[in-house]
């Protein structure tokens, strides 16, 4: 058997993730499910930032735009939250920038946007 990098720290995350999407159901705006996220990461006492900014280096210099991670949990983990009809490969390099603005190696996206949760780590 294999065994996942930050498993435990995962499993936390997606069983939030899936209590809010069981209590919430599909049809909200991403916003509504960030909040709903933010006060089970307090309830449950795991670390998280919230729109956390990462500056892109370029060469010698940091460009003037960034990259916003809706989350990062336990100081390891992106988490991007969506609430569309699928996931798209868009989707997933979007993480994959941000963690590699971030210098992390997992990454979890999750789509709210659908009858039943999905999700995907995505690693660098």
């Amino acid at each position: 058997m294999i065994d996942l990098y930050l498993k435990e720290e995962t499993y936390k995350i997606i069983g939030l993730c899936m209590e809010v999407h069981k209590i919430l159901g599909k049809g909200h705006s991403e916003i509504i499910y960030k909040d709903a996220l933010e006060y089970e990461f307090r309830m449950n006492g795991i670390p998280y930032e919230r729109e956390k900014s990462y500056r892109i280096e370029y060469k010698e210099i940091f460009l003037s735009r960034y990259y916003n991670a809706d989350f990062v949990v336990f100081d390891e983990i992106i988490l991007e939250v969506k609430a569309i009809e699928c996931l798209t490969k868009s989707d997933i390099k979007q993480t994959l920038n941000y963690l590699a603005a971030s210098k992390n190696k997992l990454g979890l996206l999750v789509n709210f946007g659908e009858d039943s949760l999905k999700h995907q780590r995505v690693i660098l």
